[in-house]
């Protein structure tokens, strides 16, 4: 039997602890400098960034497009993980909310960086968008029926227009400095807020 047919059945192995968090590092280095300078910045400033040589880039992420889809999937895995983690520990379900989407105005303006590349025609990007959905819609849902629970907000909010209206909140800036979509935001989740 040759090497290819006996791999063939083999299953790959899990990544070793240290070998998930030097490749979080990477993904954090990279959606740093995608923000700062846009998805086609230099790997070697990605590299930089992370404290690493290019070739460990490369050995992670063989091409661009694989690093910009696990930096967008790292993304919204610690986002998704983000939400369950804020409710349990934070005092009031309304206070996790609120956190939570202080992080997703993050995760949005690091998608903006890479906003060209994910609605460019490369295939390779298409599952992204369903995948987002998937992921977070629940957890925003599951944060906003915490919060009506609680009675700090009326229920009935619906968490996509919730996630949509945050991020149309965030691509209003353009190119003006003196737009503050955190401070827009914060009203928005402010207005949830049920009146006495």
């Amino acid at each position: 039997m040759s090497g290819s047919e006996q791999g063939a059945g083999r299953t790959a192995r899990p990544k070793r602890a240290d070998a998930r968090r030097n490749e979080g590092v990477l993904l954090d280095a990279a959606a740093t400098v995608f923000v700062a300078s846009g998805v086609e910045a230099p790997i070697r400033d990605i590299a930089a960034e992370a404290g690493v040589g290019t070739a460990t880039i490369y050995r992670h992420f063989p091409t661009r497009a694989d690093l910009i889809v696990a930096v967008y999937r790292h993304q919204v895995e610690a986002l998704a993980e983000a939400g369950p983690a804020l409710l349990a520990s934070g005092p009031q379900p309304y206070a996790a909310l609120a956190r939570w989407i202080d992080l997703f105005v993050d995760f949005v303006v690091t998608k903006q960086g890479l906003a060209s590349v994910l609605q460019s025609d490369d295939p390779c990007y298409d599952p992204l968008h369903s995948y987002f959905l998937e992921r977070l819609v629940p957890v925003c849902a599951e944060l906003l029926d915490a919060s009506a629970a609680s009675g700090e907000i009326d229920p009935g909010m619906d968490p996509y227009a919730l996630m949509r209206g945050v991020g149309g909140l965030c691509a209003g800036a353009g190119n003006n400095p003196r737009y503050d979509a955190r401070r827009l935001v914060e009203i928005l989740v402010a207005g949830l807020r049920r009146r006495p």
